[in-house]
């Protein structure tokens, strides 16, 4: 089992410099115009939402959890409003993921699907709103009006259990549908095309642009290769879970994955940094232009006390 000293420290050392990360590039994707209007920067948009409403609402939770060890006297209704929004917004952005991997290829090789204000609403943006409402109504009918009564546990990091979880069918679905397929999902469609693209820029000759495809493809795969590190255990641990496979080393497995999917979330504006060269560009700038300012003020500070050292 992974000690609470751990998770605490290194969930906090990301935690800080993952919300500044956010919201730099929140706001540069937001106030670019390029940037905005790129149809593939959308679901990265909303996604960094999610990721922003996550950073400032469950982690601080965790933190909390796992540095005083004792919850006890917490109401129920903030145990499930935190649960709601942990399993909420970390599916959400899950799938939404998974979804982007698909549309990468529509972007890329299908683009006069997109070619119309019409064609656009049904194929790029009625999706994203349908995923995000699917998955709010969706846990907000399991956790705020179950057909049953739900379990509370003040001991547990996540403190509610949903009756719905004991009905076979809807936990086959809820593990199947928003755990593991979105993964599997990722790393198919990720793959596809990485091979897709590189089979066409070798077939007709760069033909296609390259650059363009180029941006769309690198920004896919570094999320892709993000998801795959951290999420790829959890996915495992819930088909092993499916068949009834558990023992102790399996209990154990699960402990570190659960611990390792948690650091999704704040390793992806980081990731989206890395894989978009304006942001990378940008933030280069700043950081001079920061570096330029503090020098001159260093040295005003310091100039009257060698005046006056000289007098």
């Amino acid at each position: 089992m992974v000690p609470n000293t751990l998770a605490f420290w290194s969930y906090l050392i990301f935690l800080i410099p993952s919300i500044i990360c956010s919201l730099f590039v929140l706001y540069h994707l937001l106030f670019d115009r390029v940037l905005r209007h790129a149809l593939h920067n959308h679901v990265i948009i909303v996604v960094l939402f999610i990721v922003v409403i996550y950073e400032i609402t469950v982690y601080p939770w965790m933190l909390y959890y796992y540095q005083y060890q004792n919850i006890s006297g917490i109401p129920n209704i903030f145990c499930t409003i935190r649960t709601f929004l942990d399993w909420n917004l970390c599916i959400t952005q899950t799938i939404l993921i998974s979804w982007a991997a698909i549309e990468r290829h529509i972007l890329i090789f299908h683009d006069k699907w997109v070619s119309t204000k019409k064609k656009r609403f049904f194929i790029h943006y009625l999706p994203l709103i349908v995923l995000v409402l699917y998955c709010f109504i969706f846990y907000i009918i399991v956790y705020f009006f179950p057909p049953c009564e739900n379990l509370f546990d003040h001991s547990s990091l996540t403190c509610v259990y949903s009756c719905l979880y004991d009905i076979y069918a809807f936990a086959i679905w809820q593990t199947v549908a928003h755990q593991i397929l979105p993964v599997l999902i990722i790393i198919v469609f990720s793959t596809a095309l990485l091979l897709r693209v590189i089979w066409q820029k070798f077939r007709i000759h760069q033909s296609i642009q390259w650059r363009k495809y180029r941006k769309m493809t690198i920004q896919l795969l570094s999320v892709s290769l993000l998801y795959l590190i951290f999420y790829l255990p959890l996915s495992v641990a819930h088909t092993i879970l499916l068949w009834n496979l558990m023992d102790d080393i399996y209990f154990e497995f699960q402990d570190y994955a659960i611990y390792f999917s948690y650091f999704v979330i704040p390793l992806f504006p980081f990731v989206c940094i890395l894989s978009l060269p304006e942001l990378r560009t940008k933030l280069i700038h700043t950081l001079h232009l920061q570096r330029r300012r503090i020098v001159p003020e260093i040295i005003l500070i310091k100039a009257p006390v060698y005046k006056h050292m000289n007098i």
